[in-house]
């Protein structure tokens, strides 16, 4: 039996502390020290009606939005919304949750708590790599978050206003400064500060929501003292905005500045550090019916490249479960042509082949009505990639846990749990990416040009996939299925 003091454990910093419990994940018997306040590895092992197995969940209560994600020492940092008092919305604190792989969590404790200020609401997090701030106690570099001081929930009634807070022990603790806010009162419910290091102008840049439809950019050289630079409105959008920089089809010199909003939608444009010119009317990149306030890692090495982010799966249902709410898998961000223009991209990180395991695969196969190649397949956790050229057929599709992934071929339409999406082929053909969970289904098209992520609660009989077409054949140029590990338990579900 090998024991874990659980002090010793969460006191660990960067990657030590995490191969430490990956490791141990694989051992025959581990747990942590019994004296101990909490068995905080019985989490890992959650096997829950309804306890997402690959989708990041907090252990009990409440969760929203993704906060503060950054990468620092090889550990990606999800901090999140969470109410440590209860499984509704409420005492907006950032928790906290560290992996090194983008798949297996490990939650933390709670990092920042409400103060008379207000609570704590959405925001981002940096490196700190130059010490701008000059919060920087030790060697390691500090890491500092700016959040959302929420003044309608302080003890005495204040306005919103932007403030921050620090560790220099890669995330274990943190400090408030002790002069926040830093940013005061703008307008309304001023909120979501998002601030990146815009490498030309050798400053920080904070996008900021203001009210309805209004955003604002601000600039500071050492993230106390901020600027106001230019305004954008994003018609239909509202709050968690994002601001970044990428390639256009993988051409370095040809690259366009995103700005993002919660609802998934953006703009494409340029941003010279001053103003942000936008170059495309209002797009949007996911049509699922629970995808809300993305945002993407910060401080992501150069070596690796990838603009990485994760969602609040908004709105799922999980009966008599001790958490409410989960996280979409991380998926990588890439800029595209298609015939209709330059597009955003979403596709799941690489990184799902870590909980891959039985492998299933076809090859040019004509499926006709009736046909399907996976009735002998049954379980809760897949990934299925499949290319599909439709012949003749009118409709076809991927049916999991009794709900379909249906394109209809007359109306070049994608569907799923009651949402739709336009979706011409390319080359004749369809791509379809479907990541399926006990409580998920996330769709992602020719390379995430189209993606739906979307919650469900299955019926717990339902464990079959089926491949079927309607009124004509199709061809299966490739069909992959693979079973997936839960990332709590060492089993395949």
């Amino acid at each position: 039996m090998l024991v874990v003091n659980r002090r010793e454990f969460l006191r660990g910093a960067g990657v030590g502390a995490a191969s430490l419990f990956f490791s141990q994940l694989n051992a025959q018997a581990v747990r942590f020290d019994a004296s101990q306040d909490e068995n905080l590895f019985s989490s890992y092992y959650n096997n829950e009606k309804y306890r997402p197995q690959f989708h990041f969940t907090p252990k009990r209560n409440w969760m929203n939005d993704p906060n503060g994600l950054v990468y620092y020492k090889g550990e990606y940092h999800l901090f999140f919304q969470h109410n440590p008092k209860g499984k509704n919305w409420g005492n907006m604190t950032w928790g906290h949750a560290v992996s090194e792989d983008l798949v297996h969590w490990l939650q933390l404790p709670d990092a920042i708590e409400p103060d008379e200020l207000g609570t704590i609401f959405s925001g981002s997090a940096v490196v700190d790599w130059n010490n701008t701030a000059g919060l920087q106690t030790g060697k390691g570099k500090v890491i500092v978050a700016i959040y959302t001081s929420a003044g309608d929930f302080a003890p005495d009634k204040k306005p919103f206003t932007q403030s921050i807070a620090y560790s220099n022990d890669c995330g274990r603790t943190w400090k408030k400064y002790e002069k926040n806010p830093v940013l005061g009162h703008i307008a309304g419910q001023n909120r979501d500060p998002k601030v990146i290091w815009h490498k030309s102008s050798r400053r920080w840049v904070m996008a900021l929501y203001l009210n309805d439809n209004d955003y604002t950019l601000f600039s500071s050289k050492n993230l106390k003292d901020w600027s106001r630079l230019c305004d954008i409105n994003l018609a239909g959008a509202s709050e968690c905005p994002d601001i970044f920089e990428l390639a256009v089809d993988g051409n370095a010199k040809n690259r366009r500045w995103v700005f993002w909003a919660a609802n998934g939608s953006y703009v494409l444009g340029t941003f010279d550090g001053e103003k942000f010119n936008k170059e495309s009317d209002i797009l949007l990149a996911e049509t699922g019916a629970n995808f809300y306030a993305a945002q993407t890692f910060s401080n992501i090495p150069e070596t690796d490249g990838r603009r990485i982010q994760i969602a609040w799966m908004r709105g799922g249902r999980y009966p008599d479960m001790p958490f409410n709410q989960q996280m979409s898998f991380p998926c990588e961000l890439t800029l595209r042509t298609f015939p209709e223009g330059i597009r955003l991209c979403r596709q799941p990180v690489r990184e799902i082949e870590k909980i891959q395991s039985k492998e299933y695969r076809w090859k040019n196969k004509t499926l006709k009505t009736g046909d399907n190649l996976l009735c002998d397949i049954s379980g809760e956790l897949f990934h299925v990639c499949a290319e599909i050229e439709p012949v003749n057929a009118a409709e076809f599709g991927i049916k999991v846990h009794g709900e379909a992934v249906n394109y209809n071929v007359s109306k070049n339409e994608l569907s799923c749990l009651g949402r739709k999406a336009s979706l011409k082929p390319l080359s004749g053909k369809i791509r379809l990416e479907i990541l399926i969970d006990r409580t998920s289904i996330e769709v992602f098209c020719d390379d995430g040009r189209v993606s739906m992520s979307s919650c469900f609660l299955p019926k717990p009989e339902e464990k079959t996939l089926e491949i079927y077409t309607k009124d004509g054949e199709v061809k299966i140029t490739s069909l992959r299925v693979y079973k997936l590990r839960s990332i709590w338990q060492k089993t395949i579900i």
